[in-house]
């Protein structure tokens, strides 16, 4: 089989003709299988290649069946799960922070666990090439380093907590790594820490106790400010901020919002107001922040920012440190604009001893104890586990951030059409002919149900998939689908056609047209010059129904003949009697034609991939115009 092109597009050769060397036989592992240096055997999606079990016709659906089931278990104890995995090595998993016992029993009911605590950089890079999978808190950074060190081993990496600013996301998708995170299970500690730094700040409580503990008693100096009825804007209106606002508003607080991206409805049920960046720090008298740190919003409390606040603004952060200049807060603070802050992270963790920030009089802080309660510790140690766990089994987990989140429900639902988007990935691609190189393909979706209501996602990665894996070294999963065709120069359009079909269906077919590009079997080309083919599900088997403009129906399952030929009694059984006699087993046969003793295509689906021998008879056949083997 051809190996890619060094170009920017996918260099194709052809598969077979004639004069060409027999086929191979190609049997890489499917969407979310992740291939280990140290287990020969994949950790897949339990969507294994039919061609694994040629002889049997319902292996596909099988094989598929096994994706609804894991969504449809995903409440069962994850050891449960494990233990009905296929056996093999066990994975190697590394924790290099503390985390609850719960999670550890559950990493080590699946796999062999690791705990190595601060370890440096240069000791990360060393050791990370032995692991499947990295569990980390806030501490580790998870740099392209670690990733360039793992070389294409590391499965994937799970932060125990929300925020996923110290894991470069970019490295991760392009190595094929899952990142997973636990956006839940502290949401709950983490507002209760924003409202006791919220109370504590306004009542001057951590001032007050270490004024007593020094022999004073001051109380004319710590006079507080009431809560109610005050303005607090909440800044990130997601799990953490919502958390928030509710307990604000039994403070009786008046409540604001700025979130570009939260929904109307949530807040107006919660009875918060959404507005605009400006607006919110104009107006509130408590500024809460619950951002992640990105790009835009590094340092976006500045100077000028601070600038535009009312005088006298109070300033709580759980979120992240970097969010904030901190050395503008100080000047802010210097200046009166800002009466106070309650800081629980920092830029820079820990922050230096001689901090001005930290040693502020008007500042309250913590050492980054958001998630820090019993309960929190405990709830995101099992869900990170169970996060990473399922991510090693080939389960599409819903805590993933750098893949396309496909809910169980619908997981399970587009499970056979996953086999079927893979399959005519690889036929597509195997038709083509030339080194001119895919450039262009174009899906059509065609469905009862409304474009909003079919997520594609899933079947366009697994098209994807199938497109290229044949023809290159490259290794594809859903993480790193989309990367990967746009690193081969591969442009992916979809279209969605309503048709009158059941809605019980969430597809009812999908064609693969390919254009500007020569094919080795002419059939496959359209009157408008498109390669194209289409595929259905038919009682949950994955089956080839149309080839150019030929109307076929074969499974979609281990090998495939094609054959154009004239029209006429005897074909079937010439063609069928070379394969028997060469031990090739026939196992779906299926033929279209344009009109009666005219042309016709004769697609033969047959269990072990005949010899060059074989396939010269069948090409010598008199009434065989051309022909194709296709590896599927």
């Amino acid at each position: 089989m051809a190996a890619a092109s060094s170009s920017s597009s996918l260099s194709i050769q052809p598969i077979f003709s004639p004069a060409a060397a027999s086929p191979t036989n190609s049997n890489k592992p499917n969407l979310l299988s992740f291939p280990s240096s140290s287990n020969p055997t994949p950790i897949s999606l339990k969507l294994v290649n039919s061609s694994q079990n040629p002889t049997s016709q319902g292996s596909v659906v099988r094989n598929a069946l096994k994706v609804a089931e894991s969504a449809r278990t995903a409440s069962l104890d994850t050891r449960d799960r494990a233990a009905e995995a296929d056996s093999g090595p066990r994975p190697a998993i590394l924790v290099s922070e503390k985390l609850g016992e719960a999670g550890l029993k559950l990493l080590r009911g699946f796999g062999n666990v690791e705990c190595l605590y601060n370890l440096s950089q240069e000791e990360l890079c060393k050791r990370i090439s032995e692991f499947d999978a990295l569990i980390v808190r806030s501490g580790t950074k998870v740099t392209r380093q670690v990733f360039e060190a793992a070389k294409g081993g590391l499965k994937v990496v799970g932060r125990a907590g929300v925020g996923i600013d110290n894991v470069d996301l970019q490295a991760a998708t392009e190595f094929g790594c899952l990142v997973v995170n636990a956006p839940t299970a502290n949401t709950v500690a983490a507002a209760e820490h924003g409202i006791a730094l919220l109370a504590s700040m306004a009542r001057n409580v951590a001032q007050a106790d270490a004024s007593m503990k020094a022999g004073k008693w001051e109380r004319s100096k710590y006079v507080g400010v009431s809560l109610v009825g005050k303005t607090l804007a909440i800044m990130g209106f997601g799990k953490v901020g919502s958390e928030v606002a509710r307990r604000a508003k039994g403070l009786g607080m008046h409540v604001i919002a700025h979130d570009p991206y939260a929904p109307a409805d949530r807040a107006r049920a919660m009875s918060v107001d959404l507005v605009s960046f400006d607006q919110a720090i104009a107006t509130a008298d408590f500024i809460s922040l619950h951002m992640p740190l990105t790009p835009t919003t590094s340092k976006l409390f500045n100077d000028e920012t601070f600038a535009k606040m009312k005088k006298g603004v109070r300033i709580i952060n759980v979120a992240r440190g970097g969010v904030i200049d901190e050395d503008a807060l100080v000047r802010a603070l210097d200046s009166g604009v800002v009466a106070q802050a309650a800081l629980d992270v920092f830029a820079e963790e820990p922050p230096s001893k001689d901090s001005k920030l930290v040693q502020h009089h008007n500042v309250t802080v913590t050492p980054h104890l958001g998630a820090s309660t019993k309960e929190a510790q405990e709830g995101v140690a099992i869900e990170i586990a169970e996060a990473v766990v399922g991510a090693l089994n080939g389960e599409l987990s819903a805590t993933a951030v750098n893949a396309p989140m496909v809910p169980p429900e619908v997981l399970s639902e587009l499970a056979p059409y996953v086999v079927l988007a893979e399959k005519l990935g690889r036929l597509a691609v195997q038709i083509v002919a030339g080194g001119k190189g895919i450039q262009s393909v174009k899906v059509v979706y065609r469905s009862a149900r409304d474009p909003d209501d079919l997520d594609t996602r899933l079947l366009r990665a697994m098209i994807t998939k199938g497109i290229i894996e044949p023809i290159s070294s490259s290794f594809i999963n859903l993480v790193n689908a989309d990367y990967t065709a746009k690193q081969k120069g591969l442009r992916i359009s979809e279209e969605r056609v309503t048709v009158d079909s059941s809605p019980e269906s969430p597809v009812d077919s999908i064609q693969i047209k390919i254009s500007n590009m020569q094919s080795k079997f002419a059939s496959a080309v359209t009157d408008n010059g498109d390669i194209s083919i289409e595929g259905k599900v038919k009682d949950g088997i994955p089956r080839l129904t149309c080839i150019g403009t030929f109307d076929v129906d074969v499974s979609l399952e281990g090998n495939l003949i094609l054959c154009r030929q004239l029209d006429q009694p005897g074909m079937i059984g010439q063609v069928g009697n070379i394969l028997g006699q060469h031990n090739v087993n026939v196992s779906f046969m299926s033929v279209g034609r344009t009109a009666r003793r005219k042309q016709a295509v004769m697609a033969i689906g047959v269990d072990e991939a005949p010899d060059k021998e074989t396939l010269m008879k069948v090409g010598a056949v008199p009434a065989v115009k051309e022909f194709v083997f296709l590896d599927l």
